[in-house]
């Protein structure tokens, strides 16, 4: 184990992508601005890291993402209309969004490369400090926030944790999955040391039913393994070949959180994200679930 555990301050954000599953809603819209309920996805996901401690968010963006930039900054047009209207709460919930100058930094990722090169793109941001990522097409509801979880474990462990959650075996060829290490040992409550992961294997050939779910806290030194890592999967840079290079040298730890996670990237994914926001949304709740029945869903 690393000798002293660095201090997570700042996370990585990877709004780049085209959304290509959910098109052509994304034609124009960000997929990450699709809204969920009153708010875009990505809110919910800045949210949770705020909540875990974190105090600088770096979006690693593309071309066609300026809304997300101008969703988090000041709209002096709308306040002024809200003001002279005396809608106070409305005006309230926009203030919200708005963020302390200097806490977030936006970086282009100017081709297509892949999670591992996005990353490796706010590589003098983060400089050598360890830092979270958390993916924003995956919302996960939970009581307490999914990193919020990690962040207490990682303050007993150190090195690097990768957030999971059990899956039915029928469906690991679907995900990429982690390989624990054997014996006894290696679980300790909620935190299983780790031997390898393993990119969608067949079933017979899975290591575990332990699915990777989006949220990672890793040490600065997967930017050095970032930097010569060679195009893997699809023709691109993996995120997940450079952290297996990594735990060559540093220990990694999955945990297995508590929560349920919602893949926004697809069609179904954000449908159901809508309607568990819509059910536990504090003004219109009770009516989403009698329109979720009445629909047969609920």
């Amino acid at each position: 184990m690393m000798s002293a555990i660095r201090p997570v301050r700042k996370a990585v954000l990877p709004v780049a992508g085209f959304g290509t599953r959910v098109l052509p809603a994304t034609k124009t819209v960000p997929k990450e601005m699709l809204p969920v309920v009153d708010r875009p996805a990505l809110q919910y996901v800045v949210d949770e890291a705020l909540a875990a401690g974190i105090e600088h968010i770096v979006f690693v963006t593309g071309r066609n993402k300026g809304a997300i930039e101008d969703y988090f900054d000041i709209a002096y047009e709308l306040e002024d209309t809200l003001v002279a209207k005396g809608k106070d709460a409305i005006l309230a919930q926009v203030k919200a969004t708005v963020r302390e100058a200097g806490t977030m930094s936006f970086v282009r990722q100017q081709a297509a490369k892949g999670l591992g090169h996005a990353i490796w793109c706010a590589r003098d941001i983060i400089g050598d400090e360890a830092f979270a990522i958390l993916l924003p097409d995956v919302l996960i509801q939970s009581e307490t926030g999914c990193l919020t979880q990690m962040m207490e474990a990682y303050n007993t462990v150190g090195g690097n944790i990768i957030a999971v959650d059990a899956v039915p075996v029928e469906r690991v060829s679907s995900y990429g999955v982690i390989a624990p290490m054997s014996g006894k040992e290696a679980r300790d409550g909620k935190l299983i040391k780790m031997s390898g992961m393993v990119e969608k294997p067949a079933q017979a050939d899975a290591p575990s039913n332990l699915k990777i779910t989006g949220r990672y806290i890793l040490q600065p030194e997967v930017m050095d393994v970032l930097k010569h890592q060679a195009a893997g999967a699809g023709g691109e840079i993996q995120l997940t070949d450079a952290m297996a290079t990594l735990m060559e040298s540093q220990p990694f730890h999955a945990f297995e959180y508590e929560g349920e996670d919602f893949d926004c990237g697809t069609k179904l994914g954000y449908f159901e994200a809508v309607c568990a926001y819509a059910a536990e949304h504090p003004e219109i709740g009770g009516p989403a679930k009698m329109v979720m029945r009445d629909f047969g869903h609920g």
